[in-house]
């Protein structure tokens, strides 16, 4: 047998099916393997992998005690034996097919007779018969299972797939920082978040907005009045999405990831109430302040209160709580 599968293949070849075996008993989490996550695995397997040459060099060491009490005769017959001359061979082949031997043949031999050529009444071969076997119970189980008690086919299967995976998406989204939504944003009150929202007012929103947030061009951010909507939501929405077209503020979600926005929008919260000097009039007829924290969200404007449709007098701009430039903001 070692001149078929040498020792150089059989050792690679013994112990990557014990590895394989081992990993798909244990497992490992992620795309880390088993003897990653488990040190006992590596343990095992170095000792399977020991154990395994220990064995080679007793199977080399008995095979050349043999091979000296062999005759000259014997080494070149084993020399020149072939693989299916093997006695398991040739026993294995023989219960796989039932071939008769040319001295059965006569045993076999069928009365057809054309042009002398003769036809033997062989047995289907074992192996043959017993997938046929298979096939059928196979189909009786498919039967019963999708046309008697309505399995699940392909399509429903994948279906269910794509169900559940979406489950899994929605609830990564809930933790993943960065893929917020209005509907997800919470007010942040560490100290940590309020300094990085302000660093982003600073850089991108106080040309509008003044730094204290007073108001300028864009509306005051420090009183109760809201054009859009107070409220972290609506807040976090309208620097997402910007303000109604064609009247101020550009949508920032290209600017800014949805972290970030949840930042500036806590940082504009913190603001209310303020009361900075030289702030801009009110603006806007949904009255909201950070005190309503404390009894829930702001409810979205378009239900809290309808918003103004009167055209903004000489100097007043019409857009919501949050305004930037478009031409000097960089994020």
């Amino acid at each position: 047998m070692k001149k078929y599968f040498p020792v150089y293949v059989r050792v690679p070849l013994l112990f990557g099916l014990f590895f394989l075996l081992v990993e798909w008993l244990v497992g490992g989490e992620g795309e880390k393997p088993a003897f990653m996550e488990y040190p006992q695995v590596l343990i095992l397997l170095g000792l399977f992998l020991f154990a395994l040459i220990a064995v080679e060099i007793v199977v080399a060491s008995t095979n050349k005690i043999l091979d000296r009490l062999m005759t000259p005769e014997e080494r070149v017959a084993e020399k020149n034996k072939r693989f299916s001359d093997l006695p398991w061979v040739k026993s294995l082949m023989s219960k796989l097919t039932k071939t008769k031997g040319i001295q059965e043949e006569s045993d076999v031999m069928m009365d057809h007779d054309y042009d002398g050529i003769k036809e033997l009444d062989n047995e289907l071969p074992p192996w043959w018969v017993g997938l046929f076997y298979v096939t059928i119970i196979f189909s009786v189980i498919y039967l019963l299972r999708f046309h008697v008690f309505d399995g699940d086919n392909q399509i429903v299967e994948y279906e269910k797939s794509v169900a559940e995976a979406q489950l899994q998406i929605e609830e990564y989204k809930k933790t993943a920082p960065d893929m917020l939504t209005a509907d997800d944003a919470k007010y942040l009150t560490d100290e940590a978040d309020l300094a990085a929202g302000k660093k982003l007012f600073d850089a991108n929103c106080m040309a509008c907005h003044k730094l204290d947030g007073g108001g300028s061009i864009g509306p005051n951010l420090t009183d109760d009045h809201w054009i859009l909507g107070g409220g972290v939501k609506n807040i976090f929405h309208t620097i997402s999405e910007g303000g109604r077209p064609g009247k101020g503020m550009v949508p920032w979600k290209n600017n800014f990831k949805p972290s970030e926005i949840e930042k500036l929008a806590s940082y504009v919260i913190s603001l209310n109430g303020t009361n900075p000097a030289d702030a801009k009039g009110p603006e806007g007829d949904i009255i909201w302040s950070k005190a309503d924290l404390e009894g829930g969200e702001a409810t979205p404007a378009e239900e809290s209160a309808p918003v103004s449709d009167v055209a903004p007098e000489s100097g007043e701009t019409s857009e919501s709580e949050v305004v930037a430039p478009e031409a000097d903001s960089e994020e």
